[in-house]
């Protein structure tokens, strides 16, 4: 027989980052920091791409996207982690655990995405510049968003489905400070063999797809910059990719680094504490990356603060 969903299953219980009750304080004070720097940071920069014309170009409205999927990727997970920490309560629902955990994945994944065509954008914009306007029209900029959000959300539903088909037994513990994928599944009582096979393979194809297609973009334009004889020209070229290069090494540097020490330490809480990089503290740096020594955002910064240019 098949085997289905105890229906007698209503929560699971979030064992948090520590369990110790004077870290709590903390840990409260320190995830609503960087909850609140990350929401009014990629607020501004949404605002300050609306508010300037000149930055109504594919570069600031790729920009504009990963920043509102930044906040709603830190929107998943910590202000359950806030409320659970300020009621001393570990309970999410059932129901909640699938749906934090759909749109985790939703937004993480578009976030993957999100980089890749602002890769893309960078490299047809250094490589191919009198055909960029035609190339990376406004058309053209709003179907490589709805792809990826098409992809995102497909790529999500088959893995909350598939958890769905799951029996859930005596042990809902999860070591964790927000439902994540691997560590519900391996609560499961019933046999996970095709999720773990299809988290295998979801994960090589919607990694390691999106970062080959970075590497190929920047292999390109790093051969287009060799190609500029002055100096100057150089710089120029460089200085446009800076801000999205950081911000890939940072996502991807701190995504591998979670997984490859989790897969070293087989520790789910040093998992979950490493998760830590990636699922907050990259989309609060994400705004800083980009307002650092743009002249562009500083100037559309002031517009929404009503300075002077």
């Amino acid at each position: 027989m098949e085997p289905r969903n105890d229906t007698q299953i209503s929560e699971f219980l979030l064992l948090g980052l520590s369990e110790e009750p004077q870290l709590q304080p903390l840990l409260f004070g320190l995830f609503l920091s960087m909850y609140l720097i990350t929401v009014c940071g990629n607020l501004l920069i949404i605002l300050a791409t609306i508010s300037d014309s000149h930055l109504h170009t594919p570069m600031y409205f790729f920009l504009s996207n990963l920043s509102f999927a930044d906040i709603c990727f830190t929107s998943t997970t910590v202000p359950k982690m806030l409320v659970n920490i300020q009621t001393q309560s570990k309970v999410i629902t059932y129901a909640g655990c699938i749906t934090q955990m759909f749109f985790f994945l939703v937004f993480g994944a578009l976030d993957d995405f999100l980089l890749t065509v602002m890769a893309y954008d960078r490299y047809v914009a250094i490589c191919h510049p009198l055909h960029y306007m035609v190339i990376m029209s406004s058309w053209v900029c709003r179907k490589l968003v709805l792809a990826s959000w098409i992809m995102c959300v497909l790529y999500s539903l088959l893995h909350s489905l598939m958890v769905l088909q799951l029996s859930f037994c005596a042990n809902l513990e999860i070591p964790h400070f927000f439902c994540e994928l691997n560590q519900v599944v391996h609560l499961a009582c019933s046999d996970t063999f095709v999720n773990d096979m299809v988290i295998y393979f979801a994960s090589v194809l919607l990694g390691g797809g999106p970062l080959t297609g970075i590497l190929y973009s920047y292999s390109k334009i790093v051969s287009s910059i060799r190609a500029i004889s002055s100096a100057q020209g150089k710089y120029k070229a460089f200085s446009t990719c800076a801000s999205h290069l950081s911000i890939v090494s940072l996502f991807y540097c701190t995504t591998l680094g979670v997984y490859l020490s989790a897969g070293a330490t087989h520790s789910s809480r040093s998992s979950a504490a490493a998760s830590v990089m990636y699922s907050v503290v990259t989309p609060m740096l994400n705004p800083f990356i980009y307002s650092l020594r743009n002249k562009d955002i500083n100037r559309a910064l002031k517009i929404v603060f009503g300075g002077k240019l």
